[in-house]
């Protein structure tokens, strides 16, 4: 089959390997549509470099064309929407229901080969079957979805809350679609990027602008959330929380970001600041609000490539053209 593989930090090729085959409890599925993401961009500068090669991809979904043989949940011919989560079960945080905190943490398309190929192997228990009416090439959108879905978890939301999005990418848009769904009395976005933005603007946000000072809420906002992972954004949102209002650190940040904190200002104001971290208990209702068409597919998904152009699905990704980015084996 043909895959891309990131051989090397900054390296990443497409190239024929061997066609996989389930285990006992695995499924082998003929990917329709792999998502890009910032992870994946982590993995290519090698940020998880004991992984190294891979075959990335871990928002994925297809067909399921081979079953291994204790499989009685699907059959050939179903679609399926993958978790890429693989925990271990017996850790600490596994046992305590904290499985994406996972000691052994790993996951289809970083740890283990995933759904940048013709074909990827998922345990039967990380797919969820889809309802005929969702078009299977835009299932890859319910891996982030399940994400901004724990997001909204960790935050809690209180109804009536104002909230500012940091990001209106994939992952910015997609929580906007959710602070609405939840009962937010107004969603503000900040992006510098103007196409991107105009994107916030057609979903329904309250307002937009290229930096927060441009928008008036003098006491902050309740509830801030950055899904970029950018200092700069994560530095300027920190400072626009109103007293008793949570930060959520959504967006995936290099591992050498920093931002400073005002301690007394935290403990003065009973201000929140807090993470969301991948998946937990979550991709299944993503899959869910998915099938009632919370996310506008045709909205979501900007660009969709051939497996062959992986190379340049990534440096577009990189440079911020465009919104969710999927390649098609």
């Amino acid at each position: 089959m043909r895959a891309a593989i990131v051989e090397a930090p900054g390296k990443v090729t497409v190239t024929t390997v061997p066609d996989p085959a389930p285990g006992p409890r695995d499924v082998v599925v003929s990917v329709a549509s792999c998502g890009l993401c910032g992870t994946d961009l982590h993995i290519l500068q090698g940020e998880f470099a004991p992984t190294l090669p891979i075959v990335p991809g871990h928002e994925f979904a297809g067909e399921v064309v081979g079953i291994g043989k204790d499989v009685t949940e699907l059959a050939v011919g179903d679609l399926v929407a993958v978790d890429p989560s693989l925990h271990c079960h017996e850790c600490r945080y596994c046992r305590s229901g904290r499985g994406n905190l996972c000691d052994r943490w790993a996951a289809i398309g970083v740890t283990v080969p995933g759904g940048a190929a013709e074909y990827a192997v998922a345990p039967v228990a990380n797919c969820v079957k889809l309802p005929g009416h969702v078009d299977v090439a835009d299932a890859a959108l319910i891996e982030p979805l399940s994400c901004a879905v724990r997001g909204y978890d960790v935050l809690s939301n209180t109804l009536g809350a104002e909230v500012l999005v940091y990001g209106s990418g994939t992952m910015g848009l997609m929580m906007l679609e959710l602070a609405k769904r939840t009962g937010a009395a107004g969603v503000d976005v900040v992006d510098v990027n103007p196409d991107r933005l105009a994107t916030a603007g057609l979903l329904g946000c309250s307002r937009t602008a290229a930096c927060a000072d441009e928008i008036e809420r003098p006491g902050g906002w309740d509830v801030v959330i950055d899904a970029t992972g950018n200092a700069k954004a994560i530095q300027d949102g920190l400072g626009r929380v109103a007293k008793g209002g949570t930060f959520l650190q959504f967006g995936v940040a290099d591992y050498a970001t920093t931002a400073v904190i005002e301690p007394y200002r935290i403990y003065n104001q009973e201000i929140t600041i807090t993470g969301s971290m991948a998946v937990l208990h979550s991709y299944e209702r993503a899959a869910a609000l998915f099938a009632t068409g919370v996310l506008d597919a045709s909205v979501f998904i900007s660009d969709r490539l051939p497996l062959e152009r992986y190379a340049q699905a990534m440096e577009q990704f990189r440079a911020g053209r465009g919104r969710k980015i999927v390649v098609e084996p």
